[in-house]
């Protein structure tokens, strides 16, 4: 493998589900001889989808990692997935690359999940290539794809190829650089390809292209731009330089073309990751904080520097927990003891590897630069900064996304309880989108993801995987009572049980508090000198049993102030329980008088939706009991904040997808309970 970092490239593969991440992945494996037969994503036979899920749904679940080698450099690639509930596993993926190819539908142009990844990598600043895949079928648009990225992703595009087409038949691509068609030989699934010249009808085209090109590549850079207007042509190399810059400085998106399915336009995708996308060196030096002074440091990417690499992925597998890491200085050597920087403890890695999707190649060291697999890190979780113990450094964690989404489970027997919760704890370490606690108001076990699929998957790895069965169900809204007006009752308790006679006479008064305030309990001021301690106690303890369940739904009253006002004449013979009983029934009976109500749980609801959907989506917010508080633009899309009751929220997701054409994404958390 390469030690000059110069000759490393660290890259993901992006896009919308069903875009041909996969695929193309397949193809460039195939190509740079890392597999020897091209597995296909529909027929469960692709390299990079080993889960037996991935394999029967057709799409990718978890990112997976692959290295290979080609023109004399190693690439370090990372195959993402394109549905949304699996967004963390692009998000991930993304803090770590140093460069991203982004495959787009040639029929469906950029898709709503083109959309989430794009802003994605916009966030952590990593340059992008683009592939216009599937030109080979029936409504397949170039032009349009081009078109759908100015405007959607407010990107701009800069062909560098574009197709051959006859009709719906995709021939070949021509390259705008060197002013070539290429067309790829069938028989040997488009291992062999050759340079011709470009076909007549053709020509007119590709020389307006290459204007276009040309002009991109030469703005890059302030020699090129002379140059070019003295000569108005840039050679080969100028030209690859000029786009090279733009890239990295992220003012461009070069595209390229063709049908990764049909084995057209792979080859080129590979040669333009090296010549467009930055090395490890090209990429700014990594800064964090020191624990120890609390200042800001920087890591340049040089082996001779302190370890510094950042754990981006935990996995389980077959029981032991492995780490994906990302060197970003110095060199992490197997048996090397490290400091998680993060938590402030020192680990050691047992063992290195090099991942090929799920299969392992045992290395002896992992230097600036690369991504490995560590094995023996027991503590260290998704976004944790591994460090040499001299130099710690805390580098920004991975930004993790909320649940959004809960169903109920109960093993379906007693002998699995403590097997069901050991393998939630596996899961929830490998997936920090997925969660599992315990409702305080009802004693459900709720396992918590980003949608219907991940919870769906999440299930289905329960049973394969740790061998748990459990039965479903949707979790209960847990609703309260209060009160909006004022009440007051006198209770007389009187009885004897078990030969022991209990009296007790309160006089108690409510009132509704401030909502979030909780109940309060006091003594009225002629009390306070008159009453021993021991009895306002158990008025106290009464009227807060009789809180447990309030009178129009059994459910717990939140928010009274109850006052104790009058006590009866005999305090001598009262007893504890007769003053707490007494209590507790003035407290009811007073609480009827004062106007109850159910409350109900709201949520704070933030919606990501593009303009054009804006309306559709508050007038059924609107139609969910839902307020509107603010409405915010940002770029193309608009941010909705809004609060609604959880009982109107369950399958939002499913509804906002339908309502938006799968383009509106949301986060929703807990924020008050208030009436219904």
């Amino acid at each position: 493998m390469a030690q000059n970092l110069s000759k490393i490239r660290n890259i993901g593969i992006m896009a919308h589900i069903d875009a041909g991440k996969t695929t193309l992945t397949e193809r460039i494996l195939f190509y740079t001889k890392r597999i020897h037969k091209i597995g296909e994503v529909d027929e469960g036979s692709a390299t990079m989808d080993y889960m037996p899920q991935e394999q029967e749904r057709g799409i990718t679940i978890t990112s997976a990692a692959t290295t290979f080698q080609w023109k004399g450099y190693d690439i370090h690639l990372i195959d993402t997935p394109g549905h949304v509930d699996f967004t963390i596993e692009v998000e991930r993926s993304l803090r770590v690359l140093d460069g991203v190819v982004a495959v787009i539908c040639g029929v469906g142009g950029v898709e709503p999940q083109t959309e989430t990844v794009w802003h994605q990598a916009e966030r952590y600043k990593v340059p992008r290539i683009a592939f216009v895949n599937k030109l080979d079928r029936l409504g397949s648009d170039f032009e349009r794809a081009i078109q759908m990225m100015r405007e959607r992703l407010g990107a701009r595009p800069v062909p560098v190829q574009i197709p051959i087409k006859r009709f719906e038949d995709l021939l070949g691509v021509i390259d705008l650089i060197r002013m070539k068609a290429i067309v790829w030989d069938e028989e040997t699934s488009g291992a062999e390809y050759e340079y011709i010249d470009i076909p007549e009808e053709y020509r007119e085209e590709a020389e307006k292209a290459r204007s276009f090109m040309l002009e991109a590549a030469a703005e890059m850079d302030e020699e090129l731009l002379e140059h070019y207007l003295e000569n108005e042509e840039l050679d080969e190399k100028q030209i690859i330089s000029g786009l090279r810059t733009g890239t990295i400085e992220n003012k461009i998106v070069p595209v390229l073309c063709g049908s990764a399915l049909k084995n057209c336009g792979v080859q080129p995708v590979i040669d333009a990751a090296i010549d467009f996308l930055p090395s490890p060196l090209e990429v700014p030096p990594i800064t964090g904080l020191n624990p120890l002074t609390g200042e800001e440091e920087l890591r340049e990417p040089k082996v001779k520097a302190p370890l510094c690499a950042l754990a981006f992925k935990v996995i389980m597998d077959q029981g032991r927990k492995a780490t994906y890491l990302r060197v970003y200085s110095g060199e992490l050597r197997a048996d090397q003891e490290v400091l998680n920087s993060t938590l402030g403890i020192r680990e050691r890695v047992a063992r290195l590897f090099l991942m090929h999707a799920n299969k392992r190649e045992k290395i002896t060291s992992a230097p600036v630069g690369y991504i490995a697999l560590a094995v023996g890190l027991k503590d260290t979780r998704t976004g944790d900064t591994i460090t040499d113990p001299s130099a710690p450094l805390v580098l920004e964690a991975v930004d993790l996304l909320k649940p959004v989404i809960s169903i109920a489970i109960e093993p379906m027997t007693r002998s699995d309880q403590e097997k069901l919760l050991a393998s939630l704890e596996k899961l929830a370490a490998e997936d920090p989108t997925f969660q599992h606690s315990e409702s305080q108001d009802t004693g459900q076990l709720l396992i918590s993801g980003m949608g219907e699929l991940h919870l769906e998957i999440i299930l289905d790895r329960l049973k394969r995987e740790y061998n748990v069965a459990v039965h479903t169900g949707k979790p209960q809204v847990v609703y309260k009572e209060t009160i909006l007006g004022s009440g007051r009752a006198t209770v007389l308790f009187d009885r004897e049980i078990h030969d022991v006679r209990h009296f007790g006479e309160v006089t108690l008064s409510v009132e509704s508090a401030a909502r979030g305030e909780g109940n309060v309990f006091q003594v009225a001021p002629a009390l306070k000198d008159t009453v021993s301690q021991e009895i306002i106690g158990s008025v106290e303890q009464g009227t807060q049993e009789a809180m447990w369940g309030g009178v129009l739904t059994g459910n717990q009253v939140d928010d009274v102030k109850v006052t104790l006002e009058a006590m009866g004449e005999n305090l001598f013979a009262m007893t504890p329980l007769g003053l707490k009983v007494a209590a507790s029934k003035a407290c009811r009976d007073a609480c009827e008088k004062a106007s109850p109500v159910v409350l109900e749980p709201y949520m704070k609801i933030e919606v990501v939706v593009p303009e054009e959907f804006v309306g559709e989506v508050i007038a059924d917010l609107n139609s969910r009991r839902g307020h509107l508080e603010e409405v915010t633009p940002r770029g193309k899309t608009s941010v909705l904040e809004a609060i609604a009751p959880l009982a109107m929220m369950f399958g939002y997701s499913t509804a906002l997808r339908s309502l938006t054409q799968g383009r509106g994404i949301f986060t929703m958390q807990y924020s008050h309970y208030d009436t219904k």
